[in-house]
């Protein structure tokens, strides 16, 4: 596990560095599929609440602009449209191929997660820079997909995901902190995702459309809530602990939601490298305006709470520090990937994103079966 991240962290400062230099001899107009004079074309796939809210970033951003929509459903389309605020015309496509051939040059990917892995792979072969909201995939297949994609890939284009919280500034230095020891030897953490119901499940008579447009509901789309929404916490795991965990246990059930195919509440243990034990808690069945989420490390000397909200460091019950987030971190995920790719000095953490989603598949296995899970026999990479 470790020379594997070893091996991303060669990989990443290998493509950066050829990435950089080739920069420096390229005229400015091949930065990005436009003249240099002009704003960075956005084409986006997949236009529900996600997506539209994305790409409503992006059109608030004077050096770019949404140019290009995709969706199968009209009615996504037309929200969009006013979401974003699109000044004129935009493309509109229902094949997302038609889109990739275009000459925008860039694509928000905010699909169901389950086509994730075949539309980043589409987007990379098609050479465009890719914003791909997260999960990676919903299963160890597609999360092995998006890595042999990745591995891939133009290292001139920027390939970002969104795991806001790697650009959130409360983050940051969060992670500055305890890289630099001021909590002392990590002993332990602690992550969770408490909150209600954030999808309401709504009728339709074609059960195709119905299964498409309530995606989130049934496993095989969404890959359950602890994939589709608790690898934000994973992700952060993985870059604050610097590795994967070797097992995970716990339980879940549905008490409440029994509608859908999915959970409702879960808890797990995880075991880390260097014998970091991890509880993990989350549940989408609290009520209206009840809201817990975030990340606490446990130091020797200090403990570190992290939170889209804030970043509180404890050093003593007369020595609490509280970092508040000045606005919602996804505005820094987005505006570092409109940044990189007109300075050429991108990214791509496909793989690395992919790995996190890989976490929170390796817990979703222990719940399923009842059993202890390994990242040996179930995950494999």
């Amino acid at each position: 596990m470790q020379q594997f991240e070893k091996a991303e962290s060669r990989r990443r400062w290998l493509r950066d560095t050829a990435s950089a230099s080739a920069f420096l001899i390229l005229p400015a107009r091949t930065v990005r599929g436009s003249q240099a004079s002009s704003k960075v074309s956005v084409g986006l796939i997949g236009a529900g609440n996600r997506g539209s809210y994305d790409a409503s970033i992006v059109q608030a951003d004077p050096r770019a602009q949404v140019t290009a929509l995709c969706d199968l459903f009209d009615d996504r389309i037309e929200q969009a449209i006013q979401r974003i605020r699109i000044q004129g015309k935009p493309a509109v496509y229902k094949d997302y191929q038609k889109l990739l051939a275009s000459d925008v040059d860039a694509v928000i990917i905010a699909t169901p997660p389950f086509l994730h892995p075949e539309q980043l792979e589409a987007a990379i072969q098609a050479r465009k820079h890719v914003y791909c909201e997260k999960p990676m995939g919903v299963d160890v297949a597609g999360c092995k997909r998006v890595i042999a994609a990745a591995r891939k890939a133009d290292p001139k284009k920027c390939i970002s995901v969104g795991f806001q919280q790697r650009y959130g500034p409360v983050y940051l230095e969060a992670y500055r902190r305890i890289q630099e020891g001021q909590i002392g030897e990590l002993v332990n953490a602690r992550a969770f995702w408490i909150g209600g119901d954030p999808f309401k499940r709504v009728p339709y008579g074609d059960p195709k459309i119905e299964k498409l447009r309530n995606w989130f509901c049934y496993r095989d789309y969404s890959g359950d809530f602890i994939v589709e929404q608790d690898c934000h916490n994973f992700d952060v795991l993985h870059w604050f602990l610097g590795g994967l965990p070797l097992r995970a246990v716990g339980y879940a059930g549905t008490k409440v939601r029994t509608s859908m195919e999915i959970l409702d509440h879960l808890t797990l243990s995880f075991e880390f490298p260097n014998g970091i034990h991890v509880n993990y808690e989350a549940n989408q069945i609290s009520p209206p305006g009840f809201s817990k989420v975030g990340e606490e490390f446990t130091g020797r000397t200090g403990v570190i709470a992290t939170s889209r909200a804030r970043m509180v460091h404890t050093r003593s019950p007369k020595q609490v520090e509280e970092v508040v987030s000045k606005r919602d971190i996804t505005f820094d995920a987005i505006e570092q990937f409109i940044s990189r790719i007109l300075s050429g000095d991108v990214e791509n953490v496909a793989e690395r994103s992919a790995l996190s989603t890989l976490i929170a598949i390796l817990g979703r296995t222990a719940l399923y079966t009842g059993k202890e899970a390994t990242w040996k026999e179930a995950i494999g990479v």
